[in-house]
């Protein structure tokens, strides 16, 4: 998630279970025809209203803008994360809230991370997503290098797998982030849905390859975006070489997606029907 400061079991699954989840087309085409294999998910099937699985996830909590001058407060609370429906629900909402921290704010939602419970080099990564809508809005679905806390960022390095504002409700955003190449200077590229079509309507594929020297972007297994050692300039650093964790957030307001305005709906609600990590069956083999 482009910023300008961080954003701070394993299962194994048995080949034969791995293969009968794509007989039933509960996976991704790519992910059965590359022959990846689930090492780590979360499909997000507890009861209706409980909370997120904890040796899963952690909440982050806070209201002071993350950088980019947010509006948000994120919490831990159930209300703002949520099992409903076979679904993660992130709900934003508009309301006054002060935190323990003495600060006050007038939208609330959450932000998920697995720093701490799991992280991986290497792999594929992908989450069946249906982002909230409006103005304002900036849902998430990302990564961040587990040595944050100790290197800082960007150096720890950033994957944006998804991350969408709601003034262009046809648009993802895939980027990668590391010394030198931060905010708009960024590599990625936008991928745009046909004419007419918004990402909010329904849920899409987002998903992340990543190898030692490249790192490919796709939605709804179409490739769109494919970074390399190469396209650095001198002087920047690929810090992509380490474990990273994951990131679910809907953000509210901030430098990149503006404010709510007039036309904004609250509450708002990403979906997310799961989150999957994979490695390659044979790692010798590449695309």
């Amino acid at each position: 998630m482009t910023h300008q400061w961080p954003r701070s079991l394993i299962l194994i699954v048995l080949p034969l279970l791995w293969v009968s989840s794509y007989a039933n087309g509960q996976g991704s085409a790519a992910a059965a025809e590359k022959k990846w294999i689930l090492v780590w998910s979360d499909e997000f099937n507890g009861p209706n209203g409980s909370g997120v699985d904890a040796s899963k996830w952690v909440s982050e909590t806070g209201g002071n803008g993350w950088g980019n001058q947010e509006l948000e407060y994120y919490t831990s609370r159930t209300q703002n994360a949520y099992m409903q429906d076979g679904n993660l629900v992130i709900k934003a909402a508009r309301e006054k809230y002060s935190g323990p921290d003495g600060v006050t704010r007038d939208f609330t939602s959450a932000r998920l991370k697995t720093q701490g419970k799991f992280s991986q080099t290497y792999g594929r990564f992908e989450g069946r997503i249906k982002i909230p809508r409006g103005q304002g809005l900036w849902p998430a679905f990302w990564m961040l290098g587990n040595d944050v806390d100790q290197a800082g960022w960007p150096a720890c390095g950033e994957i944006d797998i998804m991350e969408n504002i709601g003034k262009q409700p046809d648009t993802n955003y895939g980027s990668i982030h590391g010394p030198g190449y931060t905010g708009v200077v960024g590599l990625g590229a936008p991928y745009t849905l046909p004419a007419g079509r918004q990402f909010a309507d329904d849920f899409h594929l987002f998903a992340v390859e990543w190898e030692p020297d490249a790192i490919r972007l796709y939605v709804d297994d179409h490739l769109y975006s494919t970074r390399t050692r190469v396209d650095l300039r001198p002087g920047w650093k690929w810090s992509f070489d380490h474990p990273f964790f994951l990131l679910l957030n809907v953000a509210v307001g901030g430098d990149w997606p503006g404010n709510p305005d007039a036309t904004t709906v609250f509450p708002q609600t990403m979906l997310v029907d799961y989150v999957r990590v994979y490695r390659r069956a044979d790692p010798e083999t590449k695309k």
